[in-house]
């Protein structure tokens, strides 16, 4: 069943209902990614081309990344049968689509949305989702997050080579492009604390997250 955000599930880690919540709540957003990918290689590809961009780079580089969601929810989702639930046990809400339909129309939003704010933040988020499992003795669910974590850094450096090149494509300036697309496509809020490290490995310089810190909306 899918709710508005704020309706989802609270996840306290206490108790293994707390474990499985979370870890639906993470199966749901690996689900969502697999399509995003895949919508991506196969939505953009001639609009890459048409820039001049390698689209077979493209669509390659996006498939590769939904096999990779592809593997992450499968992980989840054998974790969730281990501690006796599965995938459709809990509500979900369905915010990830919500912004794939937003930005259907123009490769730069969608690159600017999904990888470079949605997958930016569970970099952001990750590492405590991680320690707060191993606190609890979760180890066999620590080592599933820690794969998706490493991967993601990669999937968000993706995103930014590829909004790197498409803005230089279109002779715009990258950090002035991506603000006025999250300011046209993404109404949610970000938080710190960020996690400077990993978006620095996959290339997302602080200008592109810091200013936003005290901004009531993002």
């Amino acid at each position: 069943m899918l709710v508005p955000p704020g309706e989802a599930p609270r996840r306290k880690l206490g108790s293994e209902q707390g474990r499985a919540a979370l870890l639906h709540a993470i199966a749901h957003i690996e689900f969502n990614a697999i399509d995003l990918a895949f919508d991506m290689a196969a939505r953009f590809s001639a609009e890459i081309a048409e820039t001049g961009l390698d689209a077979a780079a493209f669509t390659a580089d996006w498939v590769r990344i939904g096999a990779e969601e592809a593997h992450h929810f499968g992980m989840i989702a054998d974790r969730l049968n281990a501690i006796g639930s599965a995938y459709g046990d809990f509500p979900a809400h369905n915010g990830l689509w919500e912004a794939a339909e937003n930005t259907s129309h123009d490769v730069l939003a969608r690159l600017a949305v999904a990888p470079l704010i949605l997958e930016a933040r569970g970099l952001d988020v990750t590492p405590d989702m991680i320690e707060r499992l191993r606190a609890v003795g979760d180890e066999e669910s620590v080592a599933i997050l820690e794969v998706i974590y490493r991967d993601e850094v990669g999937h968000v450096a993706c995103g930014k080579r590829w909004f790197d090149a498409v803005c230089a494509a279109r002779s715009l300036d990258p950090l002035m492009a991506f603000g006025a697309l999250r300011e046209a496509y993404f109404a949610g809020r970000l938080k710190p604390p960020f996690n400077h490290k990993a978006r620095e490995k996959a290339g997302m310089p602080r200008a592109f997250y810091e200013p936003i810190r005290n901004e009531k909306r993002v």
